[in-house]
């Protein structure tokens, strides 16, 4: 089973608004209610392209209840803690002239909701994967990422890690299966301007070197590079298509390397299918599905 962490879900309220004005009444002229959360993206995809996922976390109220009702609709399952304080956050997402967001802050999450996530990862073993990804919310102690790793580690479960920054770095000695920053997250670690492939290739390895097993980049439009646990490069441009969502297309990414991964034991066709599958979000409304990342994978 994979299973994907969001320490802080949210239900994302997407709103168009034509020219918004402040201090006024703004009438919307489209809005959609959707789960969010970069775990809960990455349960979705892969319920898309027919793997099974359980989602893990904490969720609190109403809202935290139609966020599993929605997710549960996408053919994931769900098995979230249950906090007692606060309410899961509604993120509003409001295009119009300009896009604006307003995110909310989240239940109040107590040491008793913390233990019993680490009583679920306790039940995991080596024939699972668990994926973290995603910001820490306040109420969780800064070294929550490292806390989890060390908690698996014992148990040689595949874990892939989507973080950024001091996040990230602090997991690499737990040698992680899967890490995959993008360019500009890669640049900002060893702070440098990272623009091609080539100029990210060195910086990919040096993240290998200090513990990732395998390193994924994805660069946008410039494509993507792969170094694997063997320390073979791949790496390809992008699929031809025109952006018009790029919410969640990271995540796809890791959902689609996975699912290809578990199909195939293969990195390279692992790698592809990543690629197609963060450009299939990228290039649709909403996240992925296996239909269009085939598609996208006829343009390569």
């Amino acid at each position: 089973m994979i299973y994907t962490i969001t320490f802080n879900p949210s239900l994302d309220y997407i709103i168009q608004v034509d020219n918004f004005k402040p201090g006024i009444i703004n009438k919307t002229k489209f809005e959609e209610i959707l789960p969010g959360g970069k775990g809960i993206n990455v349960s979705i995809v892969l319920s898309n392209l027919g793997h099974e996922s359980t989602a893990l976390g904490f969720m609190a109220g109403f809202t935290g209840k139609e966020i599993e009702h929605k997710l549960e609709s996408f053919g994931a399952k769900t098995d979230f803690i249950h906090v007692k304080n606060g309410l899961s956050r509604i993120n509003v997402k409001m295009k119009s002239n300009e896009e604006t967001e307003i995110n909310g802050m989240g239940p109040d999450i107590q040491e008793e909701d913390i233990q019993a996530l680490f009583h679920q990862l306790e039940q995991l073993t080596q024939e699972d994967v668990l994926v973290i990804s995603g910001s820490i919310p306040s109420t969780l102690p800064d070294d929550m990422y490292e806390q989890i790793m060390e908690k698996v580690q014992e148990k040689k479960i595949k874990v892939v890690v989507d973080a950024t920054n001091n996040l990230l770095m602090k997991v690499l000695k737990y040698k992680p299966f899967l890490i995959k920053p993008n360019n500009h997250e890669l640049g900002e670690i060893f702070g440098v301007e990272l623009n091609t492939k080539e100029e990210v290739i060195p910086y990919a390895k040096k993240l290998q070197e200090m513990g990732a097993q395998n390193v994924l980049i994805s660069m946008a439009g410039e494509g993507a590079v792969f170094i694997a646990d063997n320390h073979e490069v791949l790496q390809s441009g992008a699929p031809k298509g025109t952006v018009v969502n790029s919410v969640g297309a990271g995540d796809s990414m890791v959902a689609g390397f996975l699912a290809g991964y578990l199909e195939t034991n293969d990195y390279h066709k692992a790698f592809i299918n990543g690629l197609c599958c963060g450009s299939a979000s990228a290039f649709h409304v909403g996240l992925a599905t296996k239909e269009q990342v085939e598609e996208v994978k006829q343009t390569l």
